[in-house]
C-alpha cells in the first residue's frame, strides 16, 4: 500500500478525525489509529479531504484509483480546450498592393484557424516621422478583414513598430434545437 502525501500517517498531534467510508457513509469521529486500521483492513487508504475542519475530515478510499480518475478527467478537459495562438503579419508603410494582398490572405487564414493576429508595421529611418502612413495601412487591413474580425487592440506605436491585434469574432454559441416539421394542409411530402 503506497503512502501518498495526502494520506494520514500516524501523527501524534491529530488524535481524532471524522471518517467517511468509500461509499460516502458517515462513520463518525474516531481516533486516527482506529481509522487507519479500518482503512488497512479494507485494503484502502485513509485520505484527509478537509484538513482545516475541526476535527479534520478523512475518507477511506483507493487513493491510486482516485488519482487515476482525476488525471483522466484533466486530460479529457485539456483535449476539449481550444488553444489560441498569436500569429504575426509584418508590413511596411509603403507596401505594394500585391504584397499587401498576400499578407492579408495570410492574416485571414490565421483568423479562420481561430488564432489572433498581430499586424505589425515596421518603420525604418525617416519613415518613422510619418506614422500616419502606418495607421493608414493598418486601417486598410482592418477594413479588408471586415466582419471576420474584431479589433482587440487599436494601432499603437511602440518604438519603431506600430502594432494592432485582431481576433476572430466570437460566434454566439446558441445550441441549435432540432426543428420539428409539421405537416400543413395534408401535404405528405412536407416532412421530406
Amino acid at each position: 500500500m503506497s503512502r501518498e502525501s495526502l494520506r494520514i500517517n500516524e501523527q501524534i498531534h491529530i488524535r481524532e478525525v471524522r471518517v467517511t467510508s468509500a461509499t460516502g457513509e458517515q462513520l463518525g469521529i474516531m481516533p486516527t489509529r482506529e481509522a487507519l486500521r479500518m482503512a488497512e483492513e479494507q485494503h484502502l487508504d485513509l485520505v484527509e479531504v478537509a484538513p482545516k475542519a475541526k476535527p479534520p475530515v478523512c475518507r477511506i478510499m483507493d487513493f491510486g484509483k482516485y488519482r487515476y480518475k482525476q488525471q483522466k478527467r484533466e486530460k479529457e478537459a485539456k483535449k476539449k480546450q481550444k488553444v489560441i495562438n498569436i500569429k504575426e503579419v509584418k508590413l511596411r508603410p509603403n507596401i505594394e498592393q500585391h504584397d499587401f494582398d498576400v499578407k492579408l490572405k495570410n492574416a485571414l487564414r490565421f483568423v479562420e484557424e481561430g488564432n489572433k493576429v498581430k499586424v505589425t508595421i515596421m518603420f525604418r529611418g525617416r519613415e518613422l516621422s510619418h506614422p500616419e502612413l502606418g495607421k493608414e495601412v493598418l486601417s486598410r487591413v482592418a477594413a479588408a478583414l471586415g466582419d471576420a474580425v474584431s479589433i482587440e487592440r487599436n494601432a499603437k506605436l511602440e518604438g519603431k513598430n506600430m502594432t494592432m491585434i485582431v481576433a476572430p469574432k466570437v460566434a454566439k454559441s446558441s445550441k441549435k434545437k432540432p426543428q420539428k416539421t409539421k405537416t400543413m394542409g395534408g401535404n405528405s411530402n412536407a416532412e421530406n
